[in-house]
């Protein structure tokens, strides 16, 4: 970009604004902001979990997470995630551009992997945990109507341990859900309980 040319400016927590070049140079530049263009927003307090997959497939994840309104975006590693260690800085930089490419204002914190187990351990009761178990695909178990802040829970490829799902179940605040009459993949699940989530619960009700 050259001196005079417009660019929009956001930072995740003043809105955007309309900016100018300045200055332009080899090593860096100088934007001058004119007026603001979109306020700031806050998506619904709501996380997503999730089992992190093949490489490309993990990184979809993140960007539908942020495109359809995901405050943070947790990988955990559960007793069947196939991968062991990811790079968190490189999904956080992948949020950011899927917030620019949608539009958005807001740049969910994508945190470092965690192991579900060490989560649950210390895990704010406050906050409702809703986990697609696959062995519930054609039966009833829906999303409870309840308000507060929650966190959606998807599961490995390999599905939930017997013992994890035991765990879960056991937890007050944890329900169990269906995805609907068929099994699917962990990123389409993804997409999947955000979309019931916020349309019964969040900003599309």
């Amino acid at each position: 970009m050259g001196v005079g040319d417009p660019v929009a400016l956001f930072n995740g927590h003043d809105g955007e604004w309309q900016a100018v070049v300045a200055e332009a140079g080899k090593r860096g530049g100088i934007l001058v902001c004119r007026e603001q263009s979109q306020t700031q927003t806050v998506p619904p307090d709501l996380w997503l979990l999730f089992a992190p997959i093949k490489k490309a497939r993990t990184d979809f994840i993140v960007e539908k997470a942020v495109e359809m309104g995901a405050r943070r975006i947790v990988p955990v590693q559960t007793a069947h995630t196939n991968s062991e260690r990811i790079r968190q800085d490189r999904l956080q930089a992948h949020a950011i551009e899927a917030a620019e490419q949608c539009g958005g204002v807001f740049v969910p914190e994508v945190t470092d992997l965690t192991r579900l187990d060490r989560l649950l351990d210390t895990w704010d009761a406050t906050r409702r945990i809703a986990f697609c178990d696959e062995t519930l695909a054609g039966e009833s178990g829906r999303l409870p109507d309840a308000p507060g802040p929650w966190a959606i829970l998807i599961g490995p490829e390999g599905g939930f341990s017997e013992g994890e799902r035991t765990r879960l179940r056991g937890m007050e605040h944890a329900t169990p859900i269906s995805l609907g009459p068929r099994i699917l993949r962990a990123d389409t699940a993804a997409v999947a309980a955000l979309t019931l989530w916020q349309s019964t619960l969040g900003d599309w009700a």
